[in-house]
């Protein structure tokens, strides 16, 4: 199962693509004019996220946890299972219009992929684990 939406402001978009595997969920935000990887962003309904960030160019960071991080905050209570998401947003030349719109761009996507989890049933399939005297024959 898939989902894919995206926001428009400030002459650029944003889009999120989810991945349902199992009850996990992977999503991969992309956008501006050059879509890439630039952070990695984890999490459980019960765990805070973790993020771990790229390098960029001259010895910077990529700063796109600033939207996975929203997003991740505004799913947490809706999560089926582990969650993660991976971010990448480059505006060429990008103002500081651009930079402002991406924060309630990042909360427009949160809310409505929040919207969509509360629709969703994942299932109560749940895997099966030797117990721990047990061991595979």
């Amino acid at each position: 199962m898939s989902f894919e939406i995206s926001v428009n402001q400030e002459n650029y978009e944003i889009s999120a693509k989810v991945t349902v595997i199992g009850q996990d969920l992977l999503i991969v935000i992309t956008g501006g004019d050059h879509p890439h990887i630039g952070d990695v962003t984890t999490l459980t309904r019960n765990d805070e996220p973790q993020t771990v960030r790229f390098p960029s160019h001259d010895g910077r960071f990529h700063k796109d946890d600033f939207v996975s991080n929203r997003i991740a905050k505004a799913i947490q209570a809706n999560l089926p299972g582990s969650c993660t998401i991976t971010a990448g947003i480059h505006v060429d030349g990008i103002t500081k219009a651009q930079i402002a719109a991406a924060g309630s761009m990042a909360d427009q996507l949160g809310n409505q992929l929040n919207d969509w989890l509360k629709t969703q049933s994942f299932g109560q399939n749940t895997p099966k684990y030797y117990d721990k005297n047990e061991a595979p024959k």
